[in-house]
């Protein structure tokens, strides 16, 4: 396609634009005083009026087909002048400015749904540093960024951007490379490791030496394919135009026939003027600006019409990890506590000295202890050291938080929560009391709940490849592409990578691409449809995608693309049976039954009944989300935080059955008997409350209470296997202590109790949590 025709596919010139707004205001205004001079007898006025109407829209109309016609590119608009230019030449000013009143409507109409944001990057380039520190002999000086050459060493400061890719002169740094890579976790890069332009310093002021400059570098090279890949964009195809292909000459053929057979040049005027397709005017942008108002409402922003079609039509569904299957930060996990210590009292002094971190693991471990509602008293003397972690005296004691040693050479319950976090794909935080280790947080960035709804619903709505597209690395990619089937994971991609990938996928099919980091843009810019998660992705990632979810929730993806499907579904409908009532009229027309004026008010009807059925599209569709009552949203709320709150009681059961592995410790007893308690007077209350209140509320919902069922047998086995650590606890107090026949089965019951409190959670989280907005 030439550039002439892109340009005037993808948006119309500025002067036409302008016209459209001040021809919706002048074709009503011409038919509303020609109606009324007419009721007032001034015929020969009414007529003025409307053949004024009919020019004024006439005049704009001749320039937009001459634009098209210039790129060899014929729309429907071109029955729409012949048919304003045939009213003009008989004498038929009222059917002439009815005809021009649907124009003016459906130009309107249709630059409503299919404004195409640019695809500006003007966030990438306010990320991007203008200037860099160099260090010569004679100082550090800021100079700019273009003066920079290969060698050159750099200071780069505490939340700087790093500049220009180089390697790390000092001894280690701690960077944020989400912009990159989407990993929120922040990563520690030793000396002569390579870093990209673009990473945050999110430690303390390190040397950098340059091996690249800045065009060279890696944060030019992403804005570069951005900007080339939302170049490389097709336009869409007005849906109007496609239609017009065919309906265009066989409207000319029936009316020139008309013509050539009875003589009579009005039969051929009244053929254009049943044939003006107002459906595919109206018809067609009415549904889409009603999809795109639909969506609106759900935190769906549609840049326009062309994006709306697309998603309606894709196939493929290519997703990063960070930030949109997981939820972007890291979260704890579990709390391992040493023998001597509880998970709580584990949290409580780890929280305590993380408060003044501005560290992404210390902000995930204060806040899962405001959660749990723990007392954080003030540290006192607190360093930090970076990329190490936070040390700091609490009630007394030398406390520190963060990354030592404790898991290469330490306690035989260290090593194992090494092995846990090898397993799970966490981070370990340790936690050291007066030098001693006393315990370990795991942090992991979780799957959002929403998430395995989202897919099911997106497969069911047409979408029949899924795929991953992640710079993080491959195991915990791979392992969250297995909880959620998808069809391919790629990993440790770069955005050049990612574009490619993209690209591959295009050619297939129509293909959507859901990111919300600046490391999506590229991709995001060359699918062909971008979704950028915009409630806490990149600004840069909103302005390169064609749809932004503005909450922070994927299942909204679904929505949308029920809502694209719904919606183009029903333009097609409207107009192909607005087209096939205008073939009707038309043959009435060349017979001579319909007259113009006649021909124009029968058109109106036929308009009126396809937009009330496009309008169709404005309605609730209930099949993908269902109807929630206020009290069951208040309800899934409720629960929802009090899983949170009940995280501890999980790790107190996890911490019982390891205190009994290989040989209960002295003090397992007490442990046992701590997490009956918590079951007791916290966990199982909270099951009861959640059969007898939350699940008879979702019923009606969900289809009835057979829906429900699974959920209310895991309770059932919850309550089983803590009644079996209740019996075993009242043999332990009548025997003095465990027995050793009784351990194998208590371990078993902890542990298993474990599991099916972790999937039951998990299940609920997915299947009812996940509905409320």
């Amino acid at each position: 396609m030439n550039q002439s025709i892109r340009r005037t596919r993808l948006g119309r010139p500025a002067q036409a634009a302008s016209l459209e707004p001040a021809l919706l205001v002048a074709t009503p205004a011409a038919v509303t005083a020609g109606g009324i001079a007419w009721l007032a007898g001034a015929g020969g006025l009414a007529d003025l009026l409307w053949g004024l109407g009919t020019v004024s829209a006439i005049v704009p109309a001749v320039g937009w087909v001459w634009s098209a016609l210039r790129c060899g590119h014929a729309g429907v608009d071109v029955i729409a002048v012949l048919a304003l230019g045939g009213t003009l030449a008989v004498g038929e000013y009222l059917a002439g400015a009815l005809i021009g009143l649907m124009l003016a409507t459906g130009r309107t109409l249709e630059t409503a749904a299919r404004r195409r944001a640019s695809h500006d990057l003007r966030a990438l380039l306010e990320h991007a540093p203008r200037s860099a520190r160099r260090r010569t002999v004679d100082g550090v000086r800021c100079v700019r960024l273009a003066e920079i050459a290969v060698g050159d060493l750099l200071v780069v400061g505490p939340g700087e951007v790093v500049p220009v890719d180089g390697t790390v002169e000092d001894a280690a740094a701690v960077l944020d490379e989400s912009v990159l890579t989407g990993e929120p976790l922040h990563v520690e890069r030793s000396r002569g490791t390579g870093v990209r332009s673009g990473v945050v310093n999110a430690g303390g002021a390190f040397e950098l030496r340059a091996t690249a400059a800045e065009q060279d570098s890696t944060y030019a090279g992403i804005v570069r394919l951005a900007q080339q890949a939302g170049a490389e964009n097709a336009p869409v195809v007005r849906l109007a135009d496609r239609y017009a292909a065919w309906f265009l000459p066989l409207s000319l053929a029936v009316a020139g026939l008309a013509w050539l057979i009875s003589g009579s040049a009005v039969r051929a005027v009244a053929v254009l003027v049943v044939a003006t397709p107002c459906p595919l005017l109206l018809a067609a942008p009415v549904a889409v600006v009603s999809g795109l108002s639909r969506a609106s409402r759900l935190g769906v922003v549609i840049r326009d019409g062309g994006a709306l079609e697309n998603l309606g039509r894709a196939r493929t569904l290519l997703l990063d990890k960070t930030g949109t299957l997981t939820r972007g930060r890291p979260r704890v996990v579990d709390v391992t506590a040493a023998p001597g210590w509880t998970p709580s009292e584990v949290l409580r002094l780890a929280a305590s000295v993380d408060q003044y971190s501005p560290h992404v693991l210390a902000e995930a471990i204060v806040a899962t202890a405001r959660e749990r509602k723990l007392d954080l008293p003030v540290p006192a003397d607190v360093t930090e050291e970076p990329g190490r972690g936070a040390t700091g005296t609490v009630d007394g004691h030398r406390v520190t938080i963060g990354r030592t040693d404790v898991g290469e050479a330490g306690p035989p319950w260290a090593g194992a929560v090494g092995n846990r976090a090898l397993l799970d794909g966490a981070t370990v935080a340790w936690l050291t009391v007066d030098g001693k280790p006393a315990g370990a947080v795991l942090l992991r960035d979780p799957l959002r709940p929403d998430a395995p709804r989202t897919l099911r619903h997106l497969r069911s709505a047409g979408i029949d490849r899924v795929l991953m597209l992640t710079g993080d690395r491959a195991e915990p990619a791979r392992e969250v592409a297995a909880v959620l089937g998808l069809d391919d994971v790629r990993a440790e991609l770069g955005p050049a990578e990612k574009v490619v990938a993209v690209r591959a996928e295009r050619a297939r099919a129509v293909t959507v691409m859901v990111g919300d980091g600046v490391n999506d843009a590229p991709a995001l810019a060359a699918a062909d449809v971008g979704v950028a998660m915009g409630a806490r992705g990149s600004t840069a990632t909103s302005e390169a995608a064609g749809i932004v979810l503005t909450t922070d929730r994927v299942d909204r993806l679904a929505d949308a693309v029920s809502i694209a499907v719904r919606a183009r579904r029903i333009a097609v409908q409207s107009a192909l049976g607005g087209m096939l009532l205008s073939l009707a009229a038309m043959a009435a027309a060349a017979a001579g039954l319909l007259p113009p004026a006649v021909g124009a008010l029968l058109q109106e009807g036929i308009d009126a009944a396809v937009i009330l059925n496009a309008l169709r599209a404005l309605r609730v569709d209930r099949a993908t989300r269902p109807a929630l009552t206020p009290d069951a949203e208040a309800l899934i709320h409720r629960f929802a935080a009090e899983h949170d709150d009940l995280q501890d009681v999980l790790e107190a059961v996890r911490a019982a059955a390891d205190r009994l592995s290989p040989t209960p410790d002295p003090q397992a007893l007490a442990t046992v008997e701590e997490a009956h308690r918590l079951l007791t007077e916290r966990l199982l209350p909270h099951e009861d409350a959640e059969e007898h209140r939350l699940y008879p509320a979702l019923a009606p919902a969900l289809g009835g209470p057979e829906a429900t069922a699974t959920m209310s047998r895991a309770h059932t086995e919850i309550e089983r296997l803590s009644r079996r650590v209740a019996t075993h606890l009242h043999l332990a107090h009548v025997a003095g202590g465990l027995a050793p026949e009784q351990l194998d089965d208590l371990r078993s019951c902890l542990y298993g109790l474990h599991t099916v409190l972790r999937l039951h959670f998990t299940q609920e989280e997915e299947s009812y949590f996940s509905l409320a907005p």
